[in-house]
């Protein structure tokens, strides 16, 4: 099968694309959306220029387009993009969103392709602890739910930074993999990648109770 995977930079999209790499199957293309304004109903927003460095560190070619952030609209943003690659398959990282699997999944059945869902409903605590002892190197750059402080925008996903989301999940009930978006990521470094991304200049905007890392300089290590 020849596939592309959608990818944002963040945690979840990497850990699927590293899934379907583990088997051996080829992926032709990452494919990136790029919102117009910060509130889209189905992609990332923070630091999404970065996937250029993802797409040169992994060493896969990057589709990228733009999309209205539009509710449905964007949905045929997407449909768009897919229809110019020639491929059998999407993958995508969705782990409990079904609003976000069931239109990929409506997407691909209008272009006769599979969708391709590696992480489905898994347990979350074990999807982070396979991050963690894969040695992927993940930060957190937003920060949008009760409970999160400033102080979380940069840390690095590792055990002490799992224990803390799982206390927030037990007092506040927020997804531990941010599958609601209470919070985004940004992956520095995956086990496919040729390099490394190293982070040159970063600014923190904060306001009232939630913000984001916005990455100004990267470049591959």
């Amino acid at each position: 099968m020849r596939l592309a995977a959608l990818i944002s930079g963040g945690k979840d999209s990497a850990l699927a694309l590293h899934r379907i790499l583990e088997k051996g199957m080829e992926v032709k293309y990452l494919v990136t959306m790029i919102p117009l304004r910060d509130d889209s109903w189905m992609f990332h927003y923070p630091n999404i220029h970065l996937t250029d460095l993802f797409a040169e560190a992994a060493g896969i070619p990057l589709i990228k387009a733009q999309t209205s952030g539009e509710k449905e609209k964007e949905l045929e943003d997407l449909k768009n993009v897919l229809s110019t690659l020639n491929v059998d398959g999407v993958i995508s990282g969705a782990v409990a969103s079904s609003y976000q699997k069931n239109r990929i999944e409506r997407i691909c059945n209008e272009l006769g392709i599979r969708s391709i869902t590696p992480i489905w409903h898994e347990d979350p605590i074990k999807l982070m602890k396979e991050l963690i002892s894969l040695k992927f190197d993940v930060i957190i750059v937003g920060v949008y739910a009760y409970g999160f402080n400033r102080e979380w925008l940069g840390r690095h996903i590792d055990p002490k930074t799992l224990n803390d989301l799982i206390e927030l999940n037990r007092r506040y009930n927020i997804s531990i993999v941010g599958e609601g978006g209470e919070y985004e990521t940004f992956v520095l470094y995956a086990p496919f990648f040729k390099r490394r991304i190293r982070i040159i200049e970063a600014e923190t905007v904060w306001r009232n109770s939630n913000g984001y890392l916005s990455i100004k300089r990267a470049a591959l290590a």
